[in-house]
């Protein structure tokens, strides 16, 4: 799934300006404030909306010239409760399932087996209107899965759960992605949880898009060691002076805990041997890791940057 330099206006607001980004395996975080355009990029991946420039391909075809094909293959659970109240959970999900051309019976079978699959087995006959939030959001996701679809978009599956309810349903998310086979795509404004289940995010800041790609490998940072040695803090600055006169910048976060920068891979070597002419018992040495958090807000202050 790709999107290349896509451009959408709403009238003469713009919302996406340029936006590309590519969508693999697994759980996909799609990040940004509230007004980013995260719903907007996933109507353009549903191919309800038209770009006005660009280009998107979702499983293979244009989802606006080939929509109802791409839509087959594709499950969404919009943001805002749109469910009938007075209309049983199973038969919700069944009149999506046969919306997407299973059989009746099939229908009604698959749409079972799926809710006892999201936690709703026995209240399945239960009007949706009777239906707690955290219940009703578990409706979204089984219509959202009930036919086996190969991609599926969530728009802020979590909103207004408490936070026994939002961990149950990161859970059921993690579960799609990584052991059902369903590619997801997670559109939310809330870090931790995109952290928590995801296996790579596209971040949106001022309609472009500031960040993507595999979350191992945006939180580590190829040119930063964290180095931990015995003897704490004098041991710690004493390293940063010697790493120092070998040319090498380091600074100390911690008794006996520093960052050393490493500008070419032939560094690790001089670390190495550093370490090992001082004498010091090393801790810990691996490569620096960042947060969501911290791409995140470094990644929108790049993308804020004049150019």
């Amino acid at each position: 799934m790709r999107a290349d330099a896509v451009v959408k206006r709403w009238g003469t607001t713009p919302v996406l300006a340029g936006a590309s980004f590519t969508v693999g395996r697994g759980v996909t975080g799609l990040l940004g404030a509230n007004g980013a355009g995260k719903t907007t990029v996933l109507g353009l991946l549903l191919g309800l909306h038209r770009p006005d420039a660009g280009t998107v391909r979702v499983l293979g075809g244009d989802p606006w010239s080939s929509g109802p094909d791409v839509r087959a293959r594709i499950g969404y659970a919009p943001e805002y409760d749109a469910l009938p109240p007075d209309v049983a959970a199973a038969d919700v999900v069944r009149h999506i399932a046969e919306l997407h051309g299973l059989p009746r019976r099939e229908a009604t079978g698959r749409a079972s087996d799926t809710l006892w699959e999201v936690g709703l087995g026995e209240e399945r006959f239960r009007p949706v209107g009777t239906m707690s939030t955290g219940q009703r959001q578990r409706v979204k996701l089984a219509q959202a899965i009930v036919h086996d679809p190969d991609l599926v978009l969530l728009d802020e599956p979590t909103n207004g759960l408490d936070p026994a309810q939002r961990e149950g349903m990161l859970e059921l998310i993690r579960h799609v992605g990584h052991e059902l086979g369903m590619d997801v795509i997670l559109s939310s404004h809330l870090l931790e949880e995109v952290e928590r289940v995801s296996d790579a995010v596209v971040i949106l800041d001022g309609g472009v898009v500031v960040a993507g790609g595999a979350l191992a490998e945006l939180r580590t940072s190829g040119d930063e060691l964290i180095v931990e040695v015995d003897g704490g803090a004098e041991q710690s600055e004493r390293l940063v002076d010697e790493l120092a006169a070998t040319g090498i910048a380091a600074h100390t976060i911690g008794p006996g805990r520093l960052v050393v920068t490493i500008a070419e891979p032939t560094m690790l070597d001089v670390v190495r041997d550093t370490l090992a002419a001082a004498g010091m018992g090393v801790r810990r040495l691996q490569a620096r890791t960042a947060s969501l958090e911290e791409i995140y807000l470094e990644a929108a202050e790049r993308g804020r940057a004049p150019r």
